[in-house]
């Protein structure tokens, strides 16, 4: 893993305006991202992971330049995502691609699976005999043979399709891969094979990866760092085997908790979350965390918490520390 930064997120806020009421008169602001600032290195896996709503996926769609942040920028190598120039909008596919979460509705069902792995190298205008030798490449680096190409994708199970999908991603060469839930709607067995596949592939292709989860053990098999993330905003960095060890968020230890272990006499961190969930158009003030936090101060309701390093690469948003 490089220690130069492959993206950088800086200050990233994104705001979507709503409109309610007979006439759409009444309108009402929901804070999706708040200030979010990170930096994602080459070749790591970094892991996001919180509960639904969190924002996670709003941050993959900023990522894949689907969507632009209300303030705050992305840089790619240096250079902000949003830059104008032909020539670096013309290389993104190189440097950054998505796996989507479900396999059954990212694929189009009208297409063979050679159509669709080979349509971002039409797209840049390789020859059609050269498409169709990457495209068996391709298969055959997920795992999949041959005649898998002139199938259509109904004929393929969940796992497969995921494997489908991770070739299209896989087509242009990129350095960086945003893996949206991309196994959440596996089977458990199933969710193995496919994070064994990514772990080979970046090993073998030096691939950056940032992986968006609500699940802390399948975010545990494949991160290297995991971000917390809670209502928009950053709740903890770490190492992601520090993490597990000692969590210092109260918001993370509660995620902890709620992972199946098979022995039921080991320590568990003993914190049961109260009150509830805030509304997206309404966000408490101070931690957005503190109307369910057990161990909340005074402060919190009054104050946000600032960043603050703990330990070398662990670092937290809490009054507690």
């Amino acid at each position: 893993m490089s220690s130069s930064p492959y993206l950088q997120i800086r200050d990233l806020t994104r705001t979507y305006e709503m409109s309610s009421g007979l006439l759409g008169l009444n309108r009402s602001a929901v804070h999706a991202l708040n200030g979010i600032s990170l930096d994602i290195m080459r070749g790591e896996t970094l892991g996001l992971v919180g509960e639904s709503g969190c924002g996670k996926s709003t941050l993959a769609r900023l990522l894949m330049r689907l969507e632009a942040p209300s303030s705050g920028n992305i840089y790619l190598e240096g250079q902000s995502l949003w830059s104008q120039d032909p020539r670096f909008i013309d290389a993104l596919p190189h440097k950054i691609q998505m796996i989507f979460q479900d396999p059954f509705s990212s694929l189009n069902p009208r297409r063979r699976v050679q159509s669709t792995i080979a349509e971002a190298l039409t797209v840049q205008g390789m020859p059609r005999a050269e498409r169709a030798e990457r495209v068996q490449k391709l298969l055959a680096l997920v795992g999949l043979r041959p005649e898998h190409a002139t199938r259509y994708p109904h004929e393929f199970s969940g796992g497969q399709r995921q494997r489908i999908a991770i070739a299209r991603a896989l087509a242009p060469r990129p350095a960086c891969i945003i893996c949206d839930e991309a196994v959440s709607a596996l089977d458990v067995s199933i969710q193995a094979q496919v994070i064994n596949l990514l772990r080979d592939l970046q090993e073998r292709l030096g691939l950056t990866y940032v992986f968006i989860s609500h699940d802390l053990a399948v975010i545990r098999a494949m991160s290297t760092r995991i971000a917390v993330m809670y209502f928009g905003q950053l709740m903890e960095l770490s190492p992601a085997q520090e993490l597990y060890d000692r969590p210092l968020h109260p918001y993370t230890q509660a995620l902890l908790k709620a992972i199946p272990i098979p022995d039921p006499k080991a320590n568990r961190f003993a914190l049961h979350l109260g009150g509830e969930l805030p509304s997206p158009f309404l966000l408490p003030s101070g931690c957005p965390f503190h109307p369910r936090c057990p161990k909340a101060l005074p402060i919190c309701k009054e104050e946000h918490p600032g960043w603050k390093e703990i330990s070398p690469g662990h670092s937290v948003s809490c009054h507690l520390y």
